[in-house]
């Protein structure tokens, strides 16, 4: 009996031109990171100008007589540009390094809702509570 296991008599197949390519192992220790291809960025690109075309051609076109719903419109398709930017061109996933990005992604995104809503509330509470003026007592004003 061999102390090598599975038959491995300690040699790597180094192949015709000897580079030293083991041909069990193929990930190159990437982690599950992604490797970009030119269907993918072509893909991510399509759909970039696909969602760059459309809240264009809402806000151009006056597509909607409310403004707000452009504007809740357009912010959407932010959202889902930004998802595409991350999966076609930053290769982000749940596998790549081991878990860390997205967990920082999640965290960032948390920190920045906070600071959103935060900030709206301030800012609300700050209009909502201010002394009114009356526009005789602008003239005044120095």
């Amino acid at each position: 009996m061999s102390a090598q296991p599975h038959g491995h008599a300690g040699h790597h197949d180094h192949g015709p031109a000897g580079h030293g390519h083991d041909n069990h192992h193929d990930d190159h220790g990437h982690d599950g990171a992604a490797h970009g291809t030119l269907k993918g960025y072509v893909t991510g690109f399509v759909l970039a100008v696909i969602l760059t075309a459309i809240p264009f051609w809402l806000v151009m076109g006056e597509v909607f007589a409310s403004p707000r719903v452009t504007a809740a419109l357009v912010m959407a398709f932010a959202v889902v540009q930004i998802v595409v930017h991350m999966i076609y061109f930053l290769h982000m996933n749940g596998k790549s390094e081991g878990g860390w990005i997205m967990l920082a992604l999640i965290f960032t995104l948390i920190i920045v809702v906070i600071t959103i809503a935060g900030s709206l509330w301030v800012m609300y509470h700050l209009d909502t509570n201010m002394m009114p003026m009356a526009p005789h007592d602008m003239r005044n004003m120095p």
